[in-house]
């Protein structure tokens, strides 16, 4: 329920034409500037008193003074048991959403002081700050206080032990029905504010390392999804905190809930939970009111991708795909829920919440899902998706969980996605994960932007190590041989490298893993497209993939995560084998024939012989004038070769467009993607449009082959 427009609606609260200000339409309305953060939380309450709580609104005064021995303060709300305001029975007081733990804190003894210098004995006390609650009784007598689940509702003589039960209805073991909370669905932005403020209580500006605080409010995340799944109707939550029970009861509680969920997902967490029992009272005090499971699916993915997304560039350095590309990567590929989708560095899991969506999005159009008959088969068609054919790889474990829990919040998915080097052999990946799901030549797409710069030294791994003369796991893991050199020398002699780059070898994993005719979207540095010290790898690239597109993302595409890499999107379509052995076949001939027509080997010997003989009269002279003679002579020797290369080269190349298939590529420049170097939000976005062209260009290459207008 939207408790302001309620309150305007039912006349308890009214605005002025610009909503600055408020007025309560209490015994002694109150007329309040609402531009205060704390105001709007107190109105929220008020009407929360009101409307489902039930109190009249002559009963409770705003901004009340208390004389506290010497000084006056004002109480934020209190409500009477009478109509002459005369028996105090509520004490409230409000925060604005984002104030500390430790002002909470000092919130609560500011209630406490307040409900001791009222007159009257027993009284009930909540302190708010709207999206974290603290209930007590207080005897001011005995000066005893005990934590409750809620404050009674108008007329109630006692409160259940719990607040939150599934479907808002609970009936007691005495038979007597209870008409209680159920939970609630909240904002994106709210949901950021708690994630974050529970994670900064958990942290509690050092106590726990940042990392540590993350992966513990990840398994109570965890433990509070688990708990709204599982929990039958009329039945009350377990993540909440109960009428006076001790904070080690409650853990008792929750770590039951978590060995449960455990023995469901070993795989997501291998760890016990490991927080004091008041820290984990902490945390379900921000979350035990929101209902994650109902909460929209895109608000509650973008809130959670935000907030780990601002994390884990200050704990790990990571910089995750900007979601504008993300989209434009999956919404141009022809994914559907017969597809198998791979994403080889998944992070935080971007590219396969998008795939999954993409897939429920296919389900809404196809099955009505209101409909009781279609219910059944539209969550078996995206789920069966998630759950079989939807697979990521990411080496830092911290971050594949976080990829699990993501998966998790957007309703599963996270069954394939595992903790490992996604460089490694693939049948050593199956074995070592027992995951036979990452099969070689098995995934219709892959989707992913591999981590750039990263060096695998040939010391380190053994997929890039030439062992007795035994070829390594990955061609890029060999020297390229310059083959006019070689075919000068008459030397073909293969070696391996001292180190690769990972985005390098990364496409090469991919060929292995997608089967024929499969699609991969990777995000590459513009230094492999355009580098000649890379002409190799895109040699390789033309050997085995048919190029689709190239799509140019502006210099400030990962700016505001601290990287300032240029980058591209290649989209490329894995050639059948018999294709990638007729191309390099045509290339060695190409090679074969250039060389025997300029006599290749004769010259350079004969060029060589040349040199030798014109160096002779300096070689023992060490004069300076000999000295320069002898770098004369290399030079020219050195010119004439250069120029001679150039040229093989040049007609290399002008042979490959002759002799190979030439089709059109669609090469897009994209200026503006929807935000700045600074992250901010922008109208510009050329991306939709590119997304358009690129998916209709795909579409007529899975029928035939394009027409030449779109290059």
């Amino acid at each position: 329920m939207d408790f302001i427009a309620e309150g305007i609606n039912k006349g308890i609260i009214s605005f002025d034409e610009e909503q600055k200000n408020i007025t309560y339409q209490v015994k002694n309305p109150k007329k309040r500037r609402y531009t205060d953060p704390e105001e709007k939380v107190q109105a929220l309450t008020f009407c929360i008193l009101v409307l489902e709580y039930s109190y009249p609104p002559n009963r409770i005064t705003i901004n009340e003074t208390v004389t506290m021995g010497a000084s006056k303060k004002e109480a934020d709300i209190i409500v009477y048991n009478d109509d002459e305001l005369t028996q105090p029975y509520i004490v409230v007081e409000c925060k604005k959403k984002e104030v500390s733990e430790a002002e909470f804190k000092q919130a609560v003894n500011q209630a406490f002081a307040y409900a001791h210098a009222l007159a009257g004995t027993t009284k009930y006390i909540w302190i708010t700050k709207g999206d974290k609650d603290e209930y007590y009784k207080f005897d001011k007598e005995t000066n005893k206080k005990e934590e409750e689940a809620d404050i009674p509702h108008f007329g109630q003589v006692e409160t259940p032990p719990f607040k939150y039960v599934k479907g808002g209805a609970w009936i007691s073991p005495k038979g007597k029905t209870f008409h209680l909370s159920d939970l609630e669905t909240i904002e994106e932005g709210d949901l950021i504010r708690v994630f974050k403020q529970a994670h900064d209580a958990l942290w509690a500006g050092g106590e726990l390392n940042p990392s540590q605080a993350f992966d513990e409010l990840d398994k109570l995340i965890f433990c509070k999804i688990w708990d709204e799944k599982n929990t039958d109707k009329k039945q009350p939550y377990k993540f909440q905190i109960y009428r006076n029970e001790t904070a080690q009861q409650l853990v008792k509680r929750i770590e039951k809930l978590y060995d449960e969920g455990k023995r469901k997902d070993p795989e997501v967490f291998k760890k016990p939970i490991d927080l004091t029992p008041k820290r984990i009272q902490t945390v379900i005090r921000y979350l035990q009111k929101i209902n994650l499971n109902k909460t929209d699916l895109d608000s509650k993915g973008r809130a959670f991708e935000t907030f780990l997304g601002t994390y884990f560039r200050g704990e790990f350095g990571q910089y995750f795909t900007p979601r504008p590309v993300v989209k434009m990567m999956i919404d141009a590929l022809p994914i559907t829920a017969d597809a198998r989708v791979l994403d080889t560095s998944c992070g935080s899991g971007g590219f396969l919440l998008y795939a999954l969506d993409k897939v429920r999005n296919q389900a809404n159009d196809k099955y009505d899902k209101t409909d009781p008959e279609e219910a059944v088969d539209h969550y078996t068609h995206w789920h069966d998706f998630a759950e079989k054919r939807l697979f990521g790889i990411e080496i830092n474990e911290s971050i594949a969980r976080v990829a699990k829990m993501n998966m998790i919040i957007h309703d599963d998915g996270h069954t394939n996605v595992i903790a490992f080097d996604g460089l490694y052999p693939i049948e050593y990946i199956q074995e070592r994960t027992g995951n036979k799901g990452f099969a070689p030549n098995s995934f219709d797409f892959i989707v992913t932007n591999p981590p750039f710069g990263s060096i695998v030294k040939q010391s380190e791994k053994s997929y890039m190590q030439v062992n007795r003369g035994t070829a390594p796991y990955y061609d890029f893991a060999l020297k390229e041989v310059n083959w006019i050199n070689a075919a000068a020398r008459g030397k073909h002699l293969v070696k391996g490298r001292e180190n690769q780059s990972t985005e390098v070898l990364f496409i090469e994993q991919c060929h292995k893993f997608l089967k024929e005719g499969g699609y991969l979207a990777v995000v590459i540095p513009d230094g492999i497209l355009t580098n000649s010290s890379m002409q190799y790898v895109r040699d390789d690239i033309e050997r085995k993939f048919r190029i689709i597109s190239v799509v140019s993302l502006p210099q400030t595409t990962f700016s505001h995560t601290g990287a300032g890499v240029k980058s591209s999107v290649l989209f490329l379509k894995k050639h059948l084998q018999s294709e990638t052995e007729k191309i390099k076949r045509i290339q060695d001939e190409i090679k074969e024939e250039l060389a025997t027509e300029v006599k290749l080997k004769e010259t350079y010997n004969l060029w060589t012989k040349e040199k030798r003989e014109a160096l002779k009269p300096y070689l023992k002279q060490k004069d300076a004038e000999s000295t320069s003679k002898r770098n004369e002579i290399n030079d020219s020797f050195k010119e004439k070769w250069n120029t001679l290369f150039e040229e093989i080269v040049d007609n290399y190349q002008f042979q490959k467009k002759e002799r190979l298939e030439n089709y059109p590529i669609l090469m897009a420049i994209a200026d503006d993607i929807g935000y700045d170097a600074s992250g901010k939000n922008i109208s510009k976005d050329d991306l939709p449009e590119i997304t358009s062209e690129l998916k209709r260009f795909i579409e007529q290459i899975e029928k035939g082959e394009p027409s030449a207008n779109f290059c």
